[in-house]
C-alpha cells in the first residue's frame, strides 16, 4: 500500500523495482516460518505433528513461483478506501495478486485478490468508477515484467500501454493473457476475470449458485475461483466443514489440480461421483435402458420401500428379568413406539439405535411407578438387556446396503412388491440381473448400481456433510447421482457448473431447475454466462451451426475475442495425412489435441507410432518436448488446447448410441481448441454442420 504520486524514476523501472522488493518480502515470509521453532509450543506428540503439518502448509502456500506474477494489477484510489471521501482526501495505491505479501513493518506490498479492497480491479468502470481513479495491468514474459497498460476511470484520459503509440479501446494485455499459449495444467485466470464472473466468484456462502455457461465462457475457472474465496471469506468455517470439487473423471481431475495451489489453496480434496459412492467394485456395465432407469429419481422410493420393509410389527411382549422382578411391555404399546419411530422419518439405522432405549424407559417407567428409583446407568443395563436386543433384532433387524440393492435387483418378486406403482414391468424386467448372483463380492456391479447403494447406505445412517460442494461437467449426471452429491452438502452450499448443449449420457439433464431439485437445492440461483473468452470467434460460429439440433433455444456463446483464430475444414485420405496434420501444428506455439471417436484411437496411436511422434494421454501434462495429445472424444468434455485436430466428425456423432447425443459429444470436441482448429475427414460431414 503506497500513497499515489507520480513516478520520479521511469514508470516500468520503478514498477520492476516494486516487484522486485515485493518478492524479496515474501521471501522474509517464508523463511520467517521456516525458522519456527515449536519445541516448548506443543504439549505432546499429536499437536506436534498437526502444527508441524500447518507449517509445512503454510510454506508451501508462501512459495513463490518463477513463472507466476506475484501480482497482476495495481489501483489507485482517489480517497482513502472507507474513508468518508472530503474533498482533498488523500488516496492510497495498492497491487493485486495472488496472494498477500508484507514487508518488515507489516505493511502490504501485495494486497491478495479476494481482500474488498481488490474488488474494484475487475468490477471498476468509467460508468461506474467506485473511487478508482487507475487502474493499471501489468504484462509478462517469462516472469519479468515487460509491459504495463493503464485504465483512467475518473477523467477523460485513454488507455494507453506502455512501449506504443496512440490510444487502445480495449485491454490489450487483457486479451494477450487470455490468448497466451497453454503447455502444462490449466491455469489460474485471476487476472483475467471479468465482472459477470466476479459476481459470480464472490457470492455469499450461504446460497447455492447454478452456472449455464457455454464452451468457453469460464465456468470451471469461475467454480476453481469461487472455492478460493470463499476459503479467504470463511477460512475458519469451511476448515471445520471441509470443501470438495467433484469433476467428470480422473483426467479432467488431474487437468484442474494446479489451480487452487497457484492461488495458494492445498486443502481442497477432488473426487468423482464415482469415488463418492464407491461402497463395492464395480466391474461390469449397463445397458443405456437399465442405466436410465437405474439412474431415475424414482428408484429413490423403491429403495426406501424396500428398506422399511424389514421392519415388522411386535407380536409378543418383552420380558426383562432384573433380579427376583419381571418387568413387561406389552406388544400394543411396543408397536406404538415402533410406529412412532417410522412416523418421524428418521434414518432406519439412528432409529433401531433408539428402539431399544425406547423399550428401556418403558420398563423404567413401571419401576418407578413400583416404588424404586432407577437412574440412567439403570436404563442403559435394561437396553443392553437379551431379551430386549432379541425383540430389536426382530422387530427392526439390521440392513446392509449392498445386500439389500442386491436382492432387490436379482430378486424379481421382491422387486415387483416394492416397485408396484412406481416402475412398470418391463422397467422391472430391464434392471433384474439375468443370472442370480450369490454374494456381493462376486455381484458384477455397475455404475448406476453403486449410487444405489449410496442410496440406501444414507436410509440407513446420515451421510456426513460437508461446508461446500463444486459439481462440474453437471449435466452428465443422473437424478440419482445429484441425490448423492446433495447428500454431502445438506448443511452447506454448492456451485453447479455445467451446460445443457454438452450433455451426452442418455439420462443428461434437461434444465437446471430439475437439477437442483434432484440435489435439494430448489432455492439456488441459476447464472448464465454467455460472453467466450476462450474459443475463437469462427470456431465457436462453427460448432454454433448444431445448436438447434441439440439445445433449441440455448443462447449460443458469443466469442469477445479480437483474434477470429485459425479455422480449417480439410478432407483426407487416411491416417498418414491426419498425423500429417499433427506436424503442421506441431510447428506452432502451444499445446495439440488429436481429438478423435474412441473407436478410431488405435489406429491413430499407431500412425502416430509409425512416424515417431510422441504423444500423451488426456489428462497428462503437456511439456515443451511433448505437446500432443491423442484425445478421445469421450474424454475431451473439460480439457482444452490451444490447437485441435478434430478427425472424422461423423464417425465422433456415430460412436454414440443416438444422434443427439453423437451431436452433443462434437459439439463437445469442436469446442476444445484455444487459437485454431482443424476438421479433417475422409467420409462426408455430419449435415448438421452443413
Amino acid at each position: 500500500m503506497s500513497t499515489p504520486v507520480d513516478d520520479p524514476l521511469d514508470p516500468l523501472s520503478r514498477e520492476r523495482s516494486h516487484l522486485a522488493g515485493s518478492r524479496a518480502a515474501l521471501r522474509a515470509m517464508r523463511e520467517d516460518v521456516e525458522s519456527l521453532d515449536i519445541s516448548d509450543v506443543t504439549a505432546n506428540w499429536v499437536n506436534a505433528e498437526v502444527l508441524t503439518r500447518q507449517i509445512d502448509e503454510r510454506i508451501k502456500a508462501l512459495a513463490d513461483l518463477s513463472d507466476t506474477p506475484l501480482f497482476f494489477g495495481r489501483l489507485d484510489y482517489l480517497h482513502a478506501p472507507g474513508a468518508e471521501q472530503a474533498e482533498g482526501a488523500e488516496g492510497e495505491r495498492f497491487y493485486i495478486g495472488r496472494r498477500h505479501v508484507h514487508d518488515a513493518e507489516g505493511d502490504p506490498m501485495v494486497i491478495d485478490w479476494r481482500a474488498p479492497v481488490s474488488q474494484p480491479f475487475y468490477r471498476a468502470s468509467k460508468k461506474d468508477p467506485l473511487d478508482i481513479g487507475l487502474r493499471r495491468r501489468f504484462g509478462y514474459t517469462g516472469g519479468d515484467l515487460t509491459a504495463y497498460e493503464d485504465e483512467h476511470l475518473s477523467g477523460p484520459a485513454a488507455v494507453t500501454l506502455s512501449g506504443s503509440a496512440g490510444e487502445a479501446r480495449t485491454s490489450k494485455l487483457l486479451q494477450q493473457e487470455i490468448e497466451r499459449p497453454r503447455v502444462g495444467p490449466m491455469r489460474d485466470i485471476v487476472a483475467t476475470i471479468q465482472p459477470e464472473q466476479d459476481e459470480i466468484v464472490r457470492s455469499g456462502l450461504g446460497g447455492t449458485v447454478c452456472v449455464q455457461g457455454g464452451p468457453g465462457t469460464g465456468k470451471t475457472a469461475v467454480g476453481l475461483h469461487r472455492v478460493a474465496y470463499l476459503l479467504y471469506a470463511h477460512r475458519e468455517r469451511l476448515a471445520r466443514t471441509g470443501t470438495l470439487i467433484i469433476g467428470p473423471n480422473k483426467s479432467f481431475l488431474h487437468y484442474i489440480e494446479q489451480v487452487l495451489p497457484a492461488l495458494g489453496e492445498l486443502t481442497v480434496r477432488q473426487a468423482t461421483v464415482d469415488d463418492l459412492v464407491a461402497h463395492v467394485e464395480v466391474r461390469g456395465a449397463d445397458d443405456a435402458t437399465a442405466a436410465v432407469i437405474k439412474g431415475d429419481a424414482r428408484m429413490a422410493e423403491v429403495l426406501r420401500r424396500a428398506v422399511h420393509a424389514h421392519v415388522s410389527m411386535p407380536t409378543e411382549p418383552v420380558v426383562v428379568v432384573r433380579g427376583s422382578r419381571r418387568w413387561r411391555v406389552p406388544a400394543y404399546e411396543l408397536e406404538e413406539t415402533v410406529r412412532e419411530l417410522l412416523d418421524r422419518g428418521i434414518r432406519y439405522g439412528a432409529a433401531r439405535e433408539a428402539l431399544p432405549q425406547r423399550i428401556a424407559h418403558a420398563v423404567l417407567v413401571q419401576m418407578e411407578r413400583s416404588g424404586e428409583a432407577p437412574d440412567d446407568r439403570v436404563q442403559d443395563s435394561v437396553a443392553r438387556n437379551s431379551a430386549v436386543k432379541a425383540a430389536v433384532k426382530a422387530i427392526w433387524p439390521p440392513v446392509d446396503p449392498a445386500k439389500l440393492v442386491l436382492r432387490l435387483l436379482s430378486d424379481g418378486d421382491f422387486l415387483a412388491e416394492h416397485a408396484a406403482g412406481i416402475l412398470s414391468e418391463d422397467e422391472r424386467k430391464a434392471i433384474l440381473w439375468a443370472k442370480p448372483v450369490r454374494s456381493v463380492k462376486s455381484a458384477k456391479w455397475s455404475a448406476a448400481d453403486a449410487v444405489l447403494i449410496d442410496e440406501v447406505n444414507d436410509l440407513v445412517s446420515r451421510t456426513a456433510s460437508l461446508g461446500h460442494v463444486v459439481l462440474d461437467e453437471a449435466q452428465d449426471l443422473s437424478p440419482m447421482q445429484y441425490r448423492a452429491v446433495g447428500r454431502r452438502c445438506t448443511t452447506g452450499s454448492a456451485t453447479i457448473l455445467g451446460d445443457l448443449a454438452q450433455g451426452t449420457t442418455p439420462w443428461a439433464t434437461r434444465s437446471w431447475d430439475e437439477a437442483l431439485a434432484h440435489l435439494g437445492k430448489s432455492e439456488g440461483v441459476i447464472e448464465e454466462l454467455t460472453a467466450g473468452f476462450r474459443v475463437p470467434t469462427d470456431v465457436i460460429a462453427y460448432a454454433s451451426r448444431l445448436l438447434p439440433h441439440i439445445a433449441p433455444g440455448l443462447a449460443p456463446v458469443a466469442s469477445i475475442r479480437e483474434n477470429p483464430g485459425f479455422f480449417e475444414v480439410r478432407e483426407v485420405s487416411g491416417a498418414a495425412e491426419v498425423v500429417a496434420a499433427c506436424g503442421e501444428l506441431l510447428r506452432q506455439e502451444g499445446s495439440i489435441g488429436l481429438i478423435a471417436a474412441d473407436a478410431r484411437i488405435p489406429a491413430l496411436s499407431e500412425a502416430l507410432a509409425e512416424v515417431g511422434l510422441t504423444y500423451l494421454a488426456p489428462g497428462e501434462e503437456t511439456t515443451r518436448q511433448t505437446r500432443l495429445t491423442l484425445v478421445p472424444a469421450s474424454l475431451a468434455k473439460g480439457l482444452e488446447y490451444d490447437y485441435v485436430l478434430l478427425d472424422e466428425p461423423q464417425a465422433v456423432v456415430d460412436g454414440e448410441p443416438d444422434e443427439r447425443t453423437g451431436l452433443r459429444r462434437l459439439y463437445v470436441a469442436l469446442t476444445r481448441a484455444v487459437s485454431g482448429l482443424v476438421v479433417v475427414h475422409g467420409a462426408g460431414l455430419p449435415v448438421q454442420l452443413g
